[in-house]
C-alpha cells in the first residue's frame, strides 16, 4: 500500500509540475502574443479576403517548422462568388490555411481558427482600434471590425502552436493546424472540405476549437456538451398579391396584409407545434412592400431566420413556414399563380454537436487546470458557428467548442449578479476583450486540452 501511495503522490505531483510548466511559458510568451493580437485587431479583413491574416498565419506556422499549404478552397470560393455576383470581386479567394507537425505515431489533432471580421465600425476607442474601410466579396463598401473575437482567436491558436511546438518532447502524434476563412458567412469550413481538408491532410481523431465570448469574465471557459449551437436557416417569402389604389382596396389582394396575418400565423410554430422541451426561434427579421402611402404593392418580401438543434426540428420550423404562407395567400382568395415564393438559403449553418465524451474529457482537464469556479457547464444558445462541418464528415470525427470570457472580470460578475450592465458582447461595435488574461487562457486552454488528446489510452 505504501508503494502505491507514493507513486500516487509522485504522479501527483508531475501533473501540477507540468501544470505549473505550460502556465509559465505561457505568461512568458504572452508579450509576443498580445503584440500579434493588437496587430490582427488593427488590420481586420472581411469574409474570403483574409489576404494578410492567412498569411500571418502561414508564416507563424512555417517559422515552427509545421509543413503548410495555403489557398485552401480556392475554387470553391470564387464558383460560390460567381454564383451570387456574377463575377469575383478583387480580392476575394479562398484563403484557407493548413499547418501539419507530425512528431511520431500517435493521435491526430486538430485545432482550427477562424480569421475573418464584420462589416462594423469600431467604436471601442483602445489604442489598437480599426479603422479599416474594404469591399466586401459581393463588392458592397464597409467599415471593417473584429467585432467577433477572430483575432483572439488567431492569437491564441498561434499561442498554441508555439507552446505545442516547444513542448514536443511530451506528447506523440500529428498536430494538424487549421486557419479558416469565411466563418461570418457560414462557408469557410464548406469550403476547405470541399478542397481535401479531410482526404489531402491528416484526418483528425478530434477536432477542437474555441471562441471568445464578450459577456463572460475574462479567464473562464464554459463548455456545452451535446447540441451546442443552432442550425441557422436563412428563409425568404415572396408574398404575392394584386396592386391597386389604397382608396378602393377592394378591387386588390394586399400583400401587406396577407404578410401581417403570416407573420402572426408564424408565431404558432413554436409555441404550439415545437414540443416544449424542444428549442425553436422562428423570426421576422424584415419586411419590405410598397413605395407610397395610397398604393397598394403587388408584393411583399419577409426575411426569415430559422433556428433550431435537431433535423428533426429544423424540417418541422421550415415545413411550417412553407405551409402558413401558402394557406394566409389561400385565406386571402389568391389564385395558385399567385401562391407565396418561399426560398431557403442553400448554404443554411449545421448546428454544432460537441460530442459529450470528448466534452467531459477536456473539461476535466481544464477543471484541473483552472479549478472548478473557472470552468463551467453552459446551456446552449441559438447562434450559429460553421466550426459544425469539422465533426459533421462521415464517419463524423469527435469534436469540441468552449468558450472563453473576454469580459471585464468585476464589470462580467456585477452584470450577472444584477448590479451593473452587461459588457458588450460579440457583434457590438463596443466589443472589446480583455486582452491579457483572455488570450492567456486560450492560449494555455488550447494546448492543455490537445496534450490530453495526444495522450495514447491506457492499456488494462
Amino acid at each position: 500500500m505504501k508503494r502505491l501511495f507514493f507513486a500516487a503522490v509522485s504522479l501527483a505531483a508531475l501533473g501540477t509540475a507540468a501544470r505549473a510548466e505550460l502556465k509559465d511559458d505561457v505568461a512568458a510568451d504572452h508579450p509576443y502574443i498580445l503584440a500579434l493580437y493588437k496587430e490582427l485587431h488593427a488590420r481586420p479583413e472581411l469574409s474570403f479576403k483574409e489576404v494578410q491574416s492567412s498569411k500571418r498565419m502561414a508564416d507563424e506556422l512555417k517559422a515552427l517548422g509545421f509543413e503548410v499549404t495555403t489557398g485552401i478552397g480556392s475554387a470553391w470560393v470564387k464558383a460560390k462568388a460567381t454564383a451570387n455576383a456574377g463575377k469575383v470581386h478583387a480580392g476575394v479567394d479562398g484563403y484557407g490555411v493548413v499547418g501539419v507537425m507530425k512528431n511520431g505515431e500517435g493521435p491526430t489533432v486538430l485545432i482550427r481558427a477562424d480569421m475573418d471580421a464584420l462589416p462594423l465600425e469600431e467604436r471601442t476607442k483602445v489604442p489598437y482600434a480599426s479603422t479599416v474601410k474594404s469591399a466586401d466579396y459581393l463588392g458592397n463598401e464597409a467599415p471593417v471590425m473584429h467585432a467577433c473575437g477572430h483575432d483572439v482567436h488567431m492569437a491564441s491558436f498561434v499561442g498554441a502552436a508555439r507552446r505545442l511546438t516547444a513542448m514536443k518532447t511530451q506528447w506523440k502524434g500529428t498536430l494538424v493546424m487549421v486557419a479558416q476563412p469565411g466563418e461570418e458567412l457560414g462557408l469557410g469550413a464548406k469550403a476547405m472540405i470541399a478542397d481535401g481538408l479531410f482526404t489531402r491532410f491528416p484526418r483528425p481523431d478530434y477536432n477542437i476549437s474555441l471562441h471568445v465570448n464578450g459577456v463572460d469574465p475574462a479567464g473562464s471557459v464554459a463548455y456545452t456538451p451535446g447540441y451546442a449551437l443552432a442550425n441557422v436557416d436563412t428563409v425568404d417569402v415572396i408574398v404575392k398579391g394584386v396592386g391597386g389604389h389604397g382608396a378602393m382596396p377592394q378591387l386588390a389582394k394586399d400583400p401587406i396584409v396577407i404578410s401581417a396575418e403570416i407573420i402572426n400565423a408564424l408565431q404558432t410554430l413554436v409555441s404550439r407545434e415545437l414540443d416544449p422541451l424542444d428549442s425553436g426561434v422562428v423570426t421576422v427579421g424584415a419586411i419590405n412592400a410598397g413605395h407610397k402611402h395610397n398604393i397598394i404593392p403587388d408584393q411583399a418580401h419577409l426575411q426569415i431566420t430559422v433556428r433550431s438543434y435537431s433535423e428533426e426540428t429544423r424540417k418541422l420550423l421550415v415545413d411550417g413556414v412553407k405551409r402558413i404562407a401558402r394557406a394566409q395567400a389561400m385565406s386571402a382568395g389568391l389564385p395558385e399563380s399567385l401562391m407565396p415564393e418561399v426560398k431557403v438559403e442553400k448554404d443554411s449553418m449545421t448546428s454544432t454537436y460537441n460530442d459529450p465524451a470528448l466534452s467531459a474529457r477536456i473539461a476535466d482537464v481544464l477543471k484541473g487546470r483552472f479549478g472548478e469556479a473557472r470552468v463551467y457547464e453552459i446551456k446552449p444558445i441559438m447562434g450559429g458557428e460553421d466550426f459544425a462541418y469539422f465533426g459533421k464528415t462521415d464517419p463524423k470525427i469527435p469534436s469540441f467548442m468552449f468558450w472563453i470570457g473576454g469580459g471585464e472580470p468585476k464589470a462580467a460578475a456585477a452584470a450577472k449578479a444584477g448590479k451593473g450592465p452587461v459588457p458588450p458582447s460579440n457583434h457590438s461595435p463596443f466589443f472589446a476583450p480583455v486582452p491579457d488574461l483572455t488570450l492567456k487562457t486560450g492560449v494555455e486552454a488550447l494546448a492543455a486540452s490537445a496534450l490530453e488528446l495526444f495522450k495514447q489510452p491506457s492499456i488494462n
